[in-house]
């Protein structure tokens, strides 16, 4: 390399020019690093020349390419340090325009870009080392020096100075957030950072590990090393190799990442975090890190005693086995090696969890398990406070081209979420599987059991003059297979016919949002005082848009349009679920809201009459209640719990379409479906061309 220490790679008096600037997250940072250190000099950004990126320390000027940065930069700002933001198809254009115009001027390239190719990797690699400049990346935070207090990238997030204290620790990761993570924790052992350095992890890492800790040696303020490392590549083997060799004095507390991750083949979500040969794998690093320091895995309940062989083997360092424990073995290696601390110790590290949810599994952990929620500082606990609302709407993504949770098969045995289908079979009804394939989790008791299967027989029909069992009978009667015919039935259902279930429950999760409900089947006194408010809500919407001549939005499953003629009107499906709730000593506090909104809409004006609640809202209803547990531990999306009761109207119904269908194979006669033309209506007139 080109630097001979790590101050060579950031130091005061340095300055920065960063390409793309003005894209969202590069001149966003750029204001943070510039109220921080004042060292950026100008950015470039293809056709936004001319612009002005604001900040607290004045404007910083973008140019419309770093040639012209140059020529109209003063010489005594100069770039020497270049922070590349580009997309990762611009990014070899980028690092070859700097190289040409910057080769006698700059001295180190941050490349931020990530997933960038290995190709265009090797390339830059190739035409930088020939201009002799360094590389830090591809996918890297960049760089800061405590001391001196500047900084390239985001290192250090939005309030750098908080976390990244002058000190003698320096931390090198192959994830930026870490680099944060870890130089916090370390405030709480005393110890403040030298440099913070994220190395990235894309497949090829321009300035690997072995490179960065030669640099680390030389650099008189680093006392102590702290690696956060990840699976994939094998330059931390490269690295051990060279610190034998050269017989490396500062010792090294390491935490090596993913092995739970691997057994599972589950990615860290960097591009270079992949297992390739046995060397590049969690344990082998692990194993590496052990044999060279030549000691066992810190653990926090030994209590260690300063011995000869203790004294040379943290000289080396020592590999602990969680991130919260780097603290206490920088304090042991400290302690034992005779170092100085760099500051009186602050606050000792302690858990501050801004969410708990050990669902039924706390109940049965020890309190010293099973946290209290923490405080949430601000400006983060009104934006938590606002989130809150909203309930979890997602899950970690993976390729799921050849994986399922639902679902598994080892050669011998199907399964259902783990459960063998055979003995489902044998145990189990039709409902009761659906449930564990729909939710993850068998019905909790026959109640739950009984309630999906009669949504399910009532959504088989509501006659033949149904959208969806004329799609069938439509089908049926243009000689289709039945399978066919049931797509057609599937074909008709959507968000008005069927798909008012979704919309249900969307707008029950929306009414309960701020009520602490644990179990929907017991009662709840507060019902009909929250029925009563969501009534006259509706009634201002109702009144505000009619005085404005727009649509107003309805609230979703009251009424229908066969059973509405009487001054109580009642849908007969949902009244036979609804008195099997009754009949059974429980209550569903969500159908049992429904009743009570139709009530209080009547009575204070916004219909005319008592307004059926129908076969979706009961469904709606039902499967809410089935899924709440897991809703409210985040065990299961928004996304399932809206689309669950639309499903099962949907199965039951194309059950209903089959039937359809086979009768109207049997009795029907062709093209009986076909409208004659003397009843088709014409309502434009005919035209010449």
């Amino acid at each position: 390399m080109r630097a001979g220490n790590l101050a060579d790679l950031l130091k005061k008096g340095d300055w920065v020019a960063v390409s793309n600037i003005a894209g969202r997250e590069a001149s966003h940072v750029s204001a943070v690093s510039q109220k921080y250190c004042g060292n950026i000099s100008g950015g470039w950004a293809l056709g936004k020349g001319g612009q002005k990126i604001e900040t607290p320390k004045g404007e910083i000027s973008v140019f419309a390419t770093f040639e012209e940065l140059l020529r109209l930069t003063p010489a005594e700002k100069l770039p020497n340090k270049i922070l590349v933001y580009s997309p990762p198809e611009a990014v070899y254009g980028e690092v070859k325009e700097i190289v040409k115009y910057g080769e006698k001027i700059v001295e180190t390239i941050f490349i931020v870009t990530e997933h960038v190719s290995v190709e265009v990797t090797a390339k830059i690699y190739q035409i930088c080392r020939q201009a002799n400049i360094d590389v830090i990346g591809c996918n890297t935070l960049g760089i800061i020096n405590s001391h001196d207090q500047v900084r390239i990238g985001a290192v250090g997030g939005e309030t750098p100075e908080e976390s990244f204290k002058p000190g003698s620790v320096t931390v090198i990761s192959n994830s930026g957030n870490m680099v944060n993570t870890i130089s916090s924790y370390l405030l709480s052992a005393g110890m403040g950072t030298s440099f913070g350095l994220p190395t990235g992890k894309d497949k090829l890492i321009l300035s690997p590990l072995k490179e960065l800790l030669v640099l680390a040696e030389k650099d008189e303020k680093t006392k102590l090393i702290v690696l956060y490392v990840e699976p994939g590549g094998t330059y931390e083997h490269e690295a051990l190799g060279i610190i034998r060799e050269k017989n490396f004095s500062k010792p090294l507390v390491v935490y090596v990442a993913g092995e739970i991750a691997e057994k599972h083949n589950i990615s860290l979500g960097h591009a270079g975090a992949v297992v390739e040969g046995s060397k590049s794998s969690a344990a082998a690093k692990k194993q590496a890190f052990d044999s060279y320091f030549g000691i066992e895995p810190f653990r926090v309940e030994k209590k260690y005693h300063r011995s000869p062989e203790l004294t040379a083997s943290l000289a080396r360092g020592i590999r602990v086995q969680a991130l919260h424990h780097i603290t206490k073995a920088v304090t042991l290696i400290v302690s034992v090696l005779g170092m100085k601390k760099d500051f009186s110790s602050s606050k000792p590290l302690g858990l501050n969890p801004w969410f708990v949810n050990l669902g039924e599994l706390g109940k049965h952990l020890p309190a010293e398990l099973s946290p209290a929620p923490g405080i949430v500082p601000e400006p983060y606990s009104d934006q938590v406070k606002q989130q809150s609302k909203h309930l979890l709407t997602g899950m970690i993504r993976q390729s799921m081209r050849n994986a399922s949770h639902a679902s598994s098969n080892d050669g011998v045995t199907p399964r259902i979420y783990g459960y063998s289908l055979l003995e489902v079979m044998k145990e189990k009804s039709l409902a009761a599987a659906l449930i564990l394939y729909w939710t993850g989790e068998l019905p909790r008791d026959s109640f739950e059991e009984r309630l999906a299967e009669m949504t399910l027989i009532a959504a088989l029909t509501n006659g033949p003059g149904t959208i969806s069992a004329q799609g069938a009978k439509l089908s049926a009667s243009a000689g289709n297979n039945p399978n066919t015919a049931m797509i057609a039935t599937l074909a008709t259902i959507g968000l008005t016919h069927g798909g008012n279930g979704a919309k249900a429950v969307k707008f029950l999760l929306e009414s309960f949002a701020d009520l602490d409900i644990k179990d929907p089947y017991q009662e709840y006194g507060e019902l009909q005082k929250l029925a009563v408010k969501t009534a006259d809500d509706f009634k201002k919407r109702k009144r505000a848009a009619k005085e404005a001549g727009i649509e107003y939005e309805h609230i979703p499953c009251l009424g229908h349009p066969v059973f509405r003629h009487e001054a109580v009107n009642y849908d007969p499906r949902e009244r036979i679920i609804y008195s099997y709730i009754k009949e059974s000593g429980r209550e569903n506090i969500f159908l049992e809201f429904y009743h009570h909104l139709v009530l209080a809409l009547k009575e204070n004006g916004s219909t005319a009459l008592v307004l059926a609640v129908n076969v979706d809202a009961v469904i709606a209803s039902v499967w809410l209640g089935i899924c709440w547990r897991q809703i409210m531990e985040k065990q299961m999306t928004m996304t399932r719990a809206v689309d669950i009761p639309f499903i099962a109207f949907a199965l039951g119904r194309v059950a209903g379409g089959a039937a359809e269908f086979l009768d109207h194979q049997d009795f029907g006669t062709e093209m009986d479906m076909r409208i004659p033309v003397k009843e088709c209506r014409t309502l434009t007139r005919p035209s010449k061309l």
